[in-house]
C-alpha cells in the first residue's frame, strides 16, 4: 500500500506528478503536464474554464431575441428597462455521467450560490473547454459548494456516484442582466459561450386564452361531430350521409376562423 502523501503534496490528476499547493492555494497547474486543477478538501480534479464567443453588446443582442420570442409576454424586449449587467465566469461541477449500459451524459451542478439554476440545463461539450488561466481569475467567482453537496444533489436526480466517470470544476462565462417589467425586477443570465439565455422567473406569456381558443376548437368540432348522429337518428337511411356532409361543409368554414381567432390571441398577448 502507498504510504499517504503529507498534507501539502496532492497528485496531478492527469500525471500523478506530485503537486505542492501554498497554504490555502486551491488553483494549482501541473508543472510536468500542464493541466490545471482544482483541490477540494484534498481532492482534487481537473479545471476547466468556457472561453466567451460575446461581448456584452452581443449578449444583450441575445437578451433581446429571447424577450421577443415565444415564451414571453408580448414586446417584452420593448416594455422591459434592463437595470444593470455584469459579467463573472461561474463555477459548475462538471459531471460525465457512464451509465451500465455505456450511455455517457454531462450532468451540471452550481458549484456557488445562484437565483438561476436553469444553468445545469446548458449543453456544455468537454471539446470546447480550455485549462483555466489565471487571467480569468479575477473575474471568476470562488466555488462553495463542495464537491460532496454537488453529487449528493446528482444522486437526488437519479445519478448514482459510481456512475461518474468523471469530475471537473468549470467556470463558465455569465453576463446578467437585471431588468424591470411593469415595476417587478427579474434577472436573466446569457452565457457568454453559446450565447444561450437562462431565466427561472419572467414575464411570461398568459396561458387562459390559448386555453380558452383551445377549448373553444374541441367544443365547435364535438358538436359538428354529432350532425351524422343526429342525421341517422332520424333517418338511418339517408340521414347519416346528410349529417356527414353537413359536418364536413361547417368544418371547412369554422377551421379558418378559429384559426384566425388563434392568431389574433397569439398577437396580443
Amino acid at each position: 500500500m502507498d504510504a499517504p502523501l503529507p498534507l501539502n503534496i496532492v497528485k496531478c490528476t492527469q500525471c500523478g506528478g506530485e503537486l505542492h499547493p501554498d497554504e490555502g492555494q486551491i488553483f494549482l497547474t501541473c508543472p510536468y503536464c500542464s493541466s490545471t486543477v482544482y483541490l477540494d478538501k484534498s481532492q482534487v480534479v481537473f479545471h476547466w474554464y468556457l472561453a466567451p464567443t460575446l461581448d456584452e453588446a452581443r449578449a444583450r443582442a441575445g437578451l433581446a431575441r429571447w424577450m421577443s420570442g415565444n415564451e414571453t409576454v408580448k414586446d417584452l424586449d420593448k416594455k422591459s428597462q434592463v437595470v444593470s449587467s455584469s459579467f463573472e465566469y461561474f463555477p459548475v461541477w462538471y459531471f460525465k455521467r457512464r451509465s451500465v449500459h455505456g450511455k455517457e451524459e454531462i450532468v451540471l451542478e452550481p458549484a456557488a450560490a445562484t437565483s438561476v439554476s436553469e444553468i445545469r440545463r446548458l449543453p456544455l461539450l468537454a471539446g470546447d473547454l480550455r485549462n483555466y488561466e489565471t487571467g480569468v481569475e479575477a473575474q471568476s467567482t470562488p466555488p462553495t459548494v463542495p464537491l460532496e453537496a454537488a453529487l449528493d444533489w446528482a444522486e437526488a436526480r437519479q445519478i448514482p456516484r459510481h456512475e461518474i466517470a468523471e469530475r471537473a470544476l468549470v467556470h463558465l462565462p455569465l453576463f446578467t442582466f437585471k431588468y424591470n417589467y411593469l415595476g417587478q425586477p427579474y434577472t436573466a443570465i446569457v452565457e457568454a459561450g453559446t450565447g444561450r439565455v437562462f431565466a427561472n422567473i419572467y414575464p411570461a406569456k398568459a396561458e387562459a386564452p390559448y386555453r380558452m381558443v383551445g377549448g373553444l376548437a374541441a367544443l365547435v368540432f364535438l358538436c359538428l361531430a354529432t350532425f351524422p348522429v343526429i342525421g341517422y337518428f332520424f333517418d338511418s337511411g339517408q340521414g347519416f350521409g346528410i349529417g356527414l356532409l353537413a359536418c364536413s361543409g361547417l368544418g371547412v368554414l369554422a377551421a379558418p376562423a378559429l384559426f384566425a381567432l388563434a392568431a389574433w390571441v397569439a398577437a396580443k398577448i
